[in-house]
């Protein structure tokens, strides 16, 4: 079974988000997507819940010829988080992608202007936090958020997909208090293969559900 879209994996994401919820304390949750693609997904679910969305810049760190290979990623000013087994098995080292590193902070920072035109990120402290994503192949991009997020003493710290592999979402297991996911099949080649529509998403969409959802909530 195949989502149609982001934002239909969204509704049903959200239906067992809105079942976890039900279970605990439904005041201060801020839901915080992964952009581009986690945007459309995190949106239904800041809708069906009734609280705030905001998100969390991640950039992917790519192999040197292969940048489409993630074998790392950054968050704001963090450290780089990176697949240790995968920098030695291809011979690299952290000096010799420090200028990918300097140029994908750069990104980063050019996607949380934009994205917030300005605002300060969320308050995370305290409050119980939803991580979004469209989906967990490696799942290194979420590690790395969710690093970043821990940091900032949130009273819970869950993570949401459609769909994941299930090496990545035992791994993160570790990472976060839970992880919800809709499907977890036994291999998943890419995300992608889970949506019948997987376009990118353009910058100018995550803006447009971002004050969407701020304007309804």
């Amino acid at each position: 079974m195949r989502f149609e879209n982001r934002r239909q994996a969204g509704q049903e994401l959200a239906e067992r988000l809105l079942q976890w919820a039900g279970d605990g304390d439904l005041t201060d949750i801020v839901v915080l997507a992964l952009p581009r693609g986690g945007v459309p997904v995190a949106a239904e679910i800041a809708k069906a819940l009734h609280v705030p969305l905001d998100v969390v810049v991640a950039r992917k760190i790519g192999v040197p010829g292969a940048p489409e290979v993630g074998i790392g990623a950054i968050v704001g000013e963090d450290p780089p988080v990176f697949d240790r087994l995968a920098l030695q098995a291809l011979h690299l080292s952290e000096d010799r992608l420090g200028s990918d590193v300097a140029r994908e902070r750069l990104e980063l920072h050019r996607r949380e202007a934009l994205y917030r035109s300005g605002s300060p990120p969320p308050r995370v402290a305290g409050r119980s936090v939803v991580l979004v994503d469209d989906g967990l192949a490696t799942g290194g991009t979420a590690r790395a958020a969710l690093r970043h997020l821990r940091r900032q003493g949130p009273r819970q710290l869950v993570l949401a997909v459609p769909v994941g592999s299930p090496e990545a979402v035992r791994a993160l297991r570790e990472e976060a208090d839970d992880v919800i996911c809709v499907h977890l099949p036994e291999r998943l080649s890419s995300v992608g293969e889970w949506y019948t529509d997987f376009a990118q998403v353009p910058d100018d969409e995550v803006i447009r559900a971002l004050r969407e959802v701020r304007s309804a909530v």
